[in-house]
């Protein structure tokens, strides 16, 4: 064994140091990202007001504001921790507005507020973040092709939890890990076999860390009971800088909680916030849908036009198809749609489901058919592309629906969602949600549930638009609907 562990287990070289170089790397980017800012909003500003001409000093340009954007991107963890890359941006958000209002009161102490322009603030404040956004994101997918600069890590546990979450570890920009291999006592998932080397057993922990100098371990085995786990953090902690543990805590909202430790570090309690439950949280989220569906109908009026022409023409008969969903607080509200079906579809239904058991099997299953007779070809390639969705942005407008939430749902669904219910109708249904972004048609109906209840109670406005934007990418490769 200890043969096989040397010749599988040598961390890269450009992976050795990254724990080192990888923060000053990131911290010239940032650089670069806000000078990239500083001039682009200097040359905007000039560009509109022509009749003065602003010019910010080579010391505020090249000193005093990227030094102020980088102390507030140390102290929010953006050079030692490593996060999913939708907490990056939130994070690059937060940074942003500290290092602005910081900004203008270095102004004010200093007496030049009154020769700055307000405009180029106003320009800096929303360019610094964009480009700080992109810098990170363009540096991280290098260094994930290149395979360079990721922090190499050691698993403990290959069962089925590490092969559900490995996969996505190893893909998510913000988070740039490097496996080296894993240590397993039992049989290992094919998964995790594929992505990385067996380097031994639990026991030869000591052996595989100063063999390779991996600092960083990640143990996945929720199996372990708590003297498993303290065997572990008193056997390893004073050889590793990081021992991280993901342990299998079900639906429970980890997103929302916070940890404090009492007497001394002996005792932990965990506290789980409502973030929906704050009349601002739930403001915030409404003002986003209003901003984002007002913009979205404006733009995608001639898409409008031209679908319901081409259903009209494909099926005549109404455009718009209306039903009645479930929604907040149990009321049922009318939920738009293009109809993607025949006109005489709940009657075609009732004859289908009457002549074909398999067919009346799978709709009691999922409340879909995957072969679904009723659908016209227009509604075909609507329902592929996730177009039929379209008209419930007005659903939006009227404030029954969200532009992210769980699932709407018909009357027949409630009893399925048995102790979930109330998650439920906490919020407002979405056009696109967690079931959407997770495999779609393709996801089974009791994960959708979890994935609803979920959602509600781990709510985040970023978690929004990160869910938005995967909705895009979904669409766009037309994975998963029917």
């Amino acid at each position: 064994m200890a043969g096989e562990q040397q010749g599988h287990s040598e961390i890269s070289i450009k992976n050795k140091y990254s724990t080192t170089i990888l923060p000053i790397v990131l911290a010239a980017g940032d650089y670069f990202a806000i000078l990239l800012a500083a001039f682009f909003s200097e040359a905007l500003r000039n560009c509109l007001i022509s009749s003065t001409y602003f010019r910010l000093s080579w010391l505020s340009f090249h000193v005093i504001i990227p030094f102020v954007y980088i102390v507030f991107m140390q102290i929010s963890g953006l050079y030692t921790r490593r996060m999913q890359f939708w907490r990056v941006i939130s994070k690059i958000f937060n940074v942003n507005v500290y290092a602005v209002v910081s900004l203008v009161f270095l102004m004010y102490l200093n007496q030049v507020a009154a020769s700055t322009s307000r405009l180029f603030v106003i320009f800096m404040a929303i360019s610094s973040f964009f480009l700080l956004v992109a810098m990170r994101y363009i540096m991280k997918k290098i260094f994930l092709y290149t395979h360079m600069l990721q922090i190499p890590v050691l698993v403990m546990g290959a069962g089925k939890t590490a092969s559900l979450i490995l996969d996505y570890l190893k893909t998510d920009a913000g988070l740039g890990y490097d496996f080296i291999g894993y240590l397993e006592d039992n049989k290992a998932e094919q998964k995790v076999i594929s992505m990385m080397p067996h380097l031994g057993k639990f026991s030869d922990a000591e052996t595989v860390i100063k063999a390779t100098g991996v600092q960083q371990i990640m143990v996945i085995a929720p199996g372990l009971n708590n003297e498993g786990i303290q065997n572990i953090v008193y056997r390893l902690q004073p050889l590793v800088r990081r021992i991280s543990f993901i342990p299998d805590m079900g639906t429970m909202p980890l997103a929302t909680m916070d940890m404090e430790s009492l007497i001394d570090g002996h005792i932990v309690t965990f506290t789980i916030r409502n973030n929906l439950d704050h009349w601002y949280n739930r403001l915030i989220k409404r003002a986003v849908d209003l901003a984002l569906t007002s913009i979205g109908i404006i733009c995608l009026l001639p898409v409008f036009l031209l679908i319901s022409i081409w259903i009209y023409k494909d099926s005549p008969g109404p455009v718009v198809f209306k039903h009645y969903r479930v929604g907040r607080n149990g009321k049922k509200f009318p939920c738009y749609k293009f109809r993607s079906m025949c006109v005489d579809a709940d009657v075609k239904l009732k004859e289908l489901l009457e002549k074909d058991a398999e067919a009346k099997a799978e709709w009691e299953k999922e409340f879909k058919l995957k072969n679904d007779p009723r659908i016209t070809s227009s509604g075909a390639f609507l329902r592929r592309t996730s177009l039929d969705e379209l008209p419930q942005l007005f659903n939006v407008l009227k404030g029954e629906m969200s532009l992210v939430g769980p699932r709407p749902i018909i009357d027949a669904e409630v009893s399925r969602y048995g102790k979930y219910i109330e998650d439920f109708y906490m919020v407002r249904p979405g056009i696109t949600g967690m079931w959407q972004t997770s495999g779609r048609s393709d996801v089974s109906y009791d994960e959708r549930v979890q994935m609803d209840t979920w959602y509600v109670r781990n709510w985040n406005v970023w978690f929004d638009i990160v869910l938005i934007w995967r909705t895009i990418a979904i669409v766009l490769n037309k994975k998963g609907a029917y």
